[in-house]
């Protein structure tokens, strides 16, 4: 009987010792389950960094309205300097006029230096077209075939289309077209006459000087061209003179590449405070005085 007893307690011992070995197995296995959750701070980085992923977004409203030039910091201004008082050339290589110092004062504005590239005058509209330069400034005037290929400013000039013709000469605006006309290419006055009378009338020449050269040698019978470098052709060149009648009434623009909506409002704010201040008339009196 005894030994049934130590036999009983014996067992009773050993499962008392397998439930204590279960029991201090669970607080190991805890930390365990635990882990997955000690690393979802890690899984939630990802959340944190996503402002730093919206700062691009952030900065696209402040391009908005901003200006670009071709070359940055400078206005880049296509001219032919052979129209006075509008552009000329200055003894030491410079540029002097009134679309220069009407440019000038533009660029001023804007916070810009001005370039001024000198060519040609079809190659002055060619090259905004081209993006080679941000502006055109040569006496240019709006009409339909430019406004298809380039932007136009406000009007900030009034100009007159004249002929000259040669002291004693019987040319007039009634016959005008039975004989040669000289032109500078490219120019409404060129544009004109060539609808008027047909190309077999009309000559065109690289500039307004060379024209008016031309005329005085007999090689045409008049000149059609803006009135103020007229007035300084007529003025400079003994034996010349301008017909009374007005050939043709226009208004001087700045021509843009198309589409380049930003610089277009830029230029037309400056612009217009310049027109509202003075400053445009003040430069227009200074090379063409009231009469």
């Amino acid at each position: 009987m005894k030994k049934i007893l130590a036999l009983m307690l014996a067992l009773c011992m050993v499962f008392a010792l397998a439930a204590c070995g279960e029991a201090a197995s669970d607080p190991s296995a805890a930390p365990e389950s635990e882990a997955p959750a000690s690393e979802a701070p890690a899984s939630e980085a990802p959340a944190s960094e996503a402002p730093a992923s919206e700062a691009p977004a952030s900065e696209e409203p402040a391009a908005d309205g901003e200006f670009t030039t071709i070359v940055e910091g400078k206005l880049t201004m296509s001219t032919n300097a052979q129209f006075p008082p509008y552009e000329m050339t200055t003894d030491d290589g410079g540029f002097e006029g009134i679309d220069v110092e009407i440019a000038t004062a533009i660029a001023e504005k804007l916070g810009l230096e001005l370039d001024i590239l000198d060519m040609d005058f079809d190659s002055a509209l060619l090259a905004v077209q081209q993006g080679k330069s941000d502006i055109v400034m040569a006496g240019v005037t709006v009409n339909e075939d430019r406004l298809l290929v380039m932007d136009f400013t406000d009007s900030y000039a009034t100009g007159v289309q004249v002929v000259i013709v040669k002291e004693g000469s019987d040319v007039t605006m009634d016959n005008m077209g039975e004989g040669l006309i000289g032109t500078q290419r490219g120019t409404t006055g060129n544009i004109y006459c060539t609808d008027d009378y047909g190309e077999e009338h009309v000559v065109a020449y690289d500039d307004g000087f060379t024209a008016v050269q031309a005329l005085m040698n007999g090689q045409v019978d008049c000149v059609v061209i803006d009135n103020a470098p007229a007035q300084e052709f007529v003025k400079n060149n003994a034996g010349l003179t301008i017909l009374d009648t007005e050939y043709a009434v226009e208004d001087y623009a700045i021509g843009l590449n198309k589409g380049n909506t930003a610089l277009l409002d830029a230029i037309n704010g400056a612009l217009a405070e310049l027109i509202s201040d003075g400053t445009v008339q003040s430069i227009v009196d200074k090379y063409i005085p009231a009469e």
